[in-house]
Parts: structure tokens; sequence; C-alpha cells
């Protein structure tokens, strides 16, 4: 699991920061709105802790924003803001979840695993990475609203790429995704590929599947492209 935290105070910061990482979760921070806009457009996250009151842009407003722009990640607003009011803001700006200070640290982990594993019919249903568009029941997939011709194997294989999307994924992983504990002897995994790459990139004028030689596949955003990276 993976969780965000985002809170203007470095104490109380730390703290829960802290404590997730004891308790075995990959822990990101920030101090401000405008930073977790930023880390979710870099990174996926299991769950996001929100507090409400944070300089630049304050929690309600970053919510708004993220659910604006699809993401659907879970959304814990912690915050010393109790009152009836002060909750309905936060779920109608688009939160799952509410904690008020001051908490207990081992309910706050308890939330947090729940929100974690609360994924809706419309996740399960719908995959997007940038421009990509996924129908899981269906099996079809848009760019930029052009539809790919995609064998039902190209599918699955885009699927857990977008699944993963922006993280590298090795050929190993790619080739039990898709065969399992028997994968065929020939190189069939470079030919479906080469088959995606046809139907992903190729129409268009920026490309979004990377090959690492040595190290594997992923997807990249064309939108939000990252400076300091080279591809090879």
């Amino acid at each position: 699991m993976k969780v965000l935290v985002a809170d203007d105070d470095a104490d109380i910061l730390a703290g829960i920061a802290d404590f997730l990482e004891w308790r075995g979760i990959a822990t990101d921070c920030a101090s401000n709105g405008d930073q977790v806009l930023e880390l979710c457009r870099q990174n996926r996250y299991d769950v996001l802790i929100l507090d409400v009151m944070m300089p630049r842009l304050d929690g309600l407003s970053c919510c708004e924003r993220l659910r604006a722009d699809g993401f659907t990640t879970p959304i814990l607003f912690l915050t010393a803001l109790d009152t009836l009011e002060d909750k309905i803001r936060g779920f109608q700006a688009g939160a799952d979840d509410y904690l008020i200070k001051p908490f207990a640290m081992a309910e706050l982990v308890c939330r947090v695993e729940a929100l974690s594993l609360r994924i809706s019919r419309q996740q399960l249903r719908k995959l997007t990475f940038g421009p990509l568009q996924l129908d899981v029941e269906q099996g079809t997939a848009t760019r930029d609203g052009v539809p790919l011709a995609l064998t039902p194997l190209t599918f699955k294989l885009l699927r857990h790429l977008v699944a993963r999307a922006p993280r590298m994924i090795s050929r190993e992983e790619l080739e039990h995704q898709i065969w399992g504990s028997d994968p065929p002897s020939s190189d069939a995994l470079r030919s479906h590929l080469y088959q995606l790459r046809m139907q992903l990139d190729r129409p268009f004028r920026q490309p979004m599947l990377e090959t690492r030689r040595g190290v594997g596949f992923r997807l990249t955003d064309p939108t939000a492209r990252e400076p300091h990276e080279t591809e090879s």
C-alpha cells in the first residue's frame, strides 16, 4: 500500500508518516494542496490523507480539483473542523471519509486500510491513464477518444500496463500476467508488444509505451512528461 499524507503542520505530518511507515505503509508527504496535485500526477496512491486547512490550496479545493481531473483514489480528510456543516462540505467536495483531530493513530490506520480496499463498481469497469481510457467489461480502449483495434491478448497486456502505470514492469511479470506459469517458448511477448505499439503509438505524435533494455516496460503520459528522466 502507498499513501500520500498532506498537512501544513510539520510535526503532525512527520508523526503520521513515521507511524504509517512503521505499520508497513509506504508514505509520501506534502505540505500544501499544490504539492498534492503534482505528486498525484506523478504517482499512484491507494489512499490520500488530506488536512483541510492548508496554505496555497486548501484540502477541500484540492479534493475538488482531483475529482474534476478524474482521480478516483479514496480521500480521507483529517481536520480539527468538527461541525456537521464541515463534514458535509468535505463529503460534497469528494471525500470518502472524515476523521477529527485529535485522533488515535490506530484508528487512522484502520480507516486507511478500509479505504484501500474500497473499489467502486465504476473503478472496476473503467481504467484511465493520461489520454488512455479502457472499458474492462467491454474489452475496448481509446486514446484521445480514438478507438484502438486490439486483440483480446493485447488488450489484456495494455490493461496490466495501465493498472501499474507509470511503474516499470519486468518482462517476467508481463509474461506471467498473460500466460501464467507456462509462457510460450518463443518470444511471443515481443510480437504482442509490437502489435500493441502499432495501435497505441504509431498513429499519434508522442509514444506512450516505453521499453528499457534489461529493465522492462511502462506507460508514460505524454501530457505530463518528466524532464528529469531520459528514455533509452
